[in-house]
């Protein structure tokens, strides 16, 4: 049976900036993909420290992962791509704005958070502006479902706050029909999220006439009634 997965694969072909931050960067901030096929890894050695860590799922070229690690090096921030450009882009960005609690993981983040990441273990989980894969035969394809909803759930400290932002309508009205429906979660719209920087994908909604929504859930203690 063929995997499913919830990204399709693009080129990898580098620009010299980005060949450049390659070459710099992705021995010390890009976890191997192999390194994941151990059943007793673990993510702080490739930190080198332990802290709270906080996973971003598709980071793309790194707009946001560079911003919003800059402002929390007391957290341990882990970004899954499996676009190896927009992952040296990434790397450069990282690197200008000087953050050193960043790494960078190729590897599929349904599965990785499934298997890789304890329960109750993460900080914060971002999601900004997922593949909306419109047409019906590929919803299965979308990366907000009620399994992996529960995965996600699961994986969140209590009280923690799982953030997503989409430009696409019908993938909003799909987000809250799922995680309202989660019952350790609890949250809905909300106002954007002033730290969230203004992404090219953002850009590129607003540039076409769709609006964001900003979408904020937080894991509960115990299932809600």
């Amino acid at each position: 049976m063929r995997e499913v997965l919830t990204y399709a694969r693009r080129g990898s072909r580098f620009t010299p900036r980005q060949a450049a931050a390659w070459e710099a960067h992705h021995e010390k901030w890009v976890i191997p993909d192999e390194a994941l096929d151990d059943p007793g890894f673990t993510w702080s050695p490739w930190f080198g420290r332990e802290a709270p860590m906080v996973v971003e799922i598709g980071s793309g070229v790194g707009e946001a992962t560079a911003a919003l690690a800059a402002t929390r090096p007391e957290l341990n921030v882990l970004a899954f791509e499996v676009w190896r450009p927009g992952v040296a882009d990434a790397m450069a960005r990282v690197a200008e704005v000087g953050a050193e609690n960043v790494r960078f993981c190729q590897v599929d983040a349904v599965w990785s958070l499934e298997h890789r990441v304890p329960p109750d273990s993460l900080r914060e989980l971002w999601t900004f502006f997922p593949d909306p894969w419109h047409k019906k035969r590929h919803h299965k394809r979308r990366l907000v479902t009620p399994r992996f909803a529960t995965v996600a759930a699961r994986r969140l400290e209590p009280g923690a706050c799982w953030r997503l932002a989409t430009d696409w309508a019908d993938y909003a009205e799909w987000m809250v029909e799922v995680l309202d429906a989660e019952p350790l979660l609890e949250g809905g719209v909300v106002e954007r999220w002033a730290e969230r920087p203004v992404t090219k994908f953002e850009r590129k909604g607003l540039a076409a006439g769709r609006s964001i929504t900003d979408l904020c859930y937080r894991r509960l203690d115990r299932p809600s009634a």
